[in-house]
């Protein structure tokens, strides 16, 4: 796909939704990487809290701070041409109160550069109207949220129950209520997302959420096979660049025993 040759907005995903046309998210926690993801053409680049887990090397989201955020935030929107660029609120960035929540989230915009925020669950509704108010886009995030992965006891599918899933599907509509321009749903039955994306009337995206979402977002790292560790079942690696590195690596080291590098063609 080529690049996006219009900026891709609140309005572009509601009239994708309304299309039909399946919007296409991925993470991006560097500059090469969201040039890259913008040259192809990408909807929406979203620099996740997943940057502890896939470039800090923390265990959870939990420890991100908003300066690491906000670095990683300015690097990424200096790669991204028309793509839309949402940045997650790191946790106890918003769980501190309303005046918090939307002072962090302005550094974001006027900082960084972000078009929007991502705001994991439904409880901090007052801080979602606010930014609403104030003009920064949020984005809301249900199913499995991982800030609160101490709390639920570790990472599992949710709205398995009834009486879960109605629960989620109630927040969804809370979360429209309160504003939110659009959804990620994470780790939910396939069942659920559908009820809950024809429901709404603002973009669901879904990760770990079936096929009936109105649109999908992974871990570009999951996606192209550049992370060390077992991935979530859901995620098709689409290719190794793992293996494809360390047999880069592998080559530049055996020419540089061996004397092979550098050669004239490579010298001064």
């Amino acid at each position: 796909m080529s690049e996006q040759t219009k900026k891709v907005t609140t309005a572009t995903l509601r009239a994708l939704k309304k299309s039909g046309r399946k919007i296409v998210m991925l993470t991006a926690y560097d500059y090469p990487t969201a040039k890259l993801l913008s040259d192809s053409g990408v909807d929406v680049i979203l620099l996740g809290d997943s940057l502890g887990n896939v470039i800090l090397g923390y265990e959870s989201t939990l420890p991100v701070t908003m300066e690491e955020m906000l670095h990683h935030a300015k690097a990424v929107r200096r790669g991204i041409a028309n793509a839309m660029f949402i940045v997650d609120m790191p946790f106890m960035s918003y769980q501190t109160g309303t005046r918090d929540a939307l002072l962090n989230a302005a550094r974001f915009i006027k900082e960084a550069g972000a078009d929007a925020v991502k705001i994991e669950g439904d409880l901090y509704i007052d801080a979602i109207k606010a930014m609403a108010d104030a003009g920064i886009p949020v984005m809301g995030h249900l199913g499995f949220t991982p800030q609160q992965v101490n709390q639920i006891g570790g990472y599992k599918v949710a709205g398995r129950e009834r009486a879960e899933a109605l629960r989620i599907a109630a927040s969804a509509k809370k979360l429209q209520g309160a504003g939110v321009f659009s959804l990620v749903l994470e780790m939910v039955p396939s069942s659920l997302a559908k009820k809950i994306t024809k429901a709404l009337k603002v973009p669901v995206i879904g990760i770990g959420a079936g096929p009936f979402c109105d649109g999908q977002v992974l871990v570009v790292h999951d996606l192209v096979g550049l992370y060390p560790k077992p991935v979530p079942s859901f995620v098709k690696q689409y290719a190794n660049l793992s293996k494809t590195f360390k047999e880069a690596v592998s080559s530049f080291m055996w020419d540089v025993h061996t004397g092979k590098f550098p050669d004239k063609e490579h010298s001064f």
